[in-house]
């Protein structure tokens, strides 16, 4: 049924020039007849533009340009927005780093059909993060086990590789999320879990970051922990919330 349905996939970019290219041979490899959004918060790099040029020479591809650095989360949010207005039942969300690899996007695919949502999974197969840097391997488990422990999540709750059926899922779920970075992803897989929506789980391999550098600072992790810690006080006795 899956093939059958519109399919738009989201890859937020900041500074991501060098991976252009690459990002969207190996989605239009993988799902040749999904659309592509890139949301692009005004790269110094000249992303947009190079985004622009593809754009304008391939139908599927469109850009969406803001007017700043203004938060992988807010991408994320402007991106599932503009899914629900042109109507899209499907919508793929993954990084755009080399993080996440396109040839999956079939997988998730293939279980739409049986939930709201599907979660890319690194806490599932062993090793799944061999290739990662101990630091990045420590921030990622680390925040695996607080989403676990104060929000009740017991999905890989930190990870932007997803799939969500937007035809079985109320937008307003969305509308609700308020984080702007990186807390999105908990925060809006949350708001789906406690108001009953389906998520699946499916197991991926993570390889070594092929292109960029991380946008996660000190400074962000400091705000992303005080956000969960808060939000996690705000959402303990509460069980639906739409």
């Amino acid at each position: 049924m899956s093939g059958a349905l519109r399919t738009l996939v989201l890859v937020p970019t900041y500074n991501e020039i060098d991976n252009v290219d690459s990002i969207i041979a190996g989605i239009l490899d993988a799902a040749p007849e999904a659309d592509l959004l890139f949301v692009d918060d005004n790269s110094p790099d000249g992303t947009g533009d190079k985004l622009d040029a593809h754009a304008a020479a391939d139908e599927r591809i469109r850009v969406l340009h803001r007017p700043g650095k203004l938060g992988v989360g807010s991408a994320h949010g402007d991106g599932i927005a503009w899914a629900y207005e042109q109507g899209y039942p499907l919508l793929v969300t993954l990084d755009s780093d080399g993080s996440h690899t396109p040839a999956d996007i079939p997988r998730f695919l293939e279980l739409a059909d049986r939930g709201e949502v599907v979660v890319g999974s690194r806490f599932i197969e062993r090793n799944s993060l061999d290739e990662w840097v101990w630091t990045r391997k420590l921030m990622t488990h680390l925040g695996h086990v607080l989403t676990r422990l104060l929000l009740g999540l017991p999905y890989d709750a930190t990870g932007g590789f997803r799939l969500y059926r937007l035809d079985r899922i109320p937008q307003g779920l969305f509308r609700m999320v308020e984080s702007p970075g990186y807390s999105f992803f908990y925060e809006s897989l949350h708001r789906l879990h406690v108001n009953g929506v389906h998520i699946l789980e499916l197991p991926i391999r993570l390889p070594a970051r092929t292109y960029g550098d991380s946008k996660l600072r000190p400074g962000d992790v400091i705000r992303e922990a005080s956000f969960l810690f808060r939000f996690a006080l705000r959402t303990r006795f509460r069980r639906r919330q739409f």
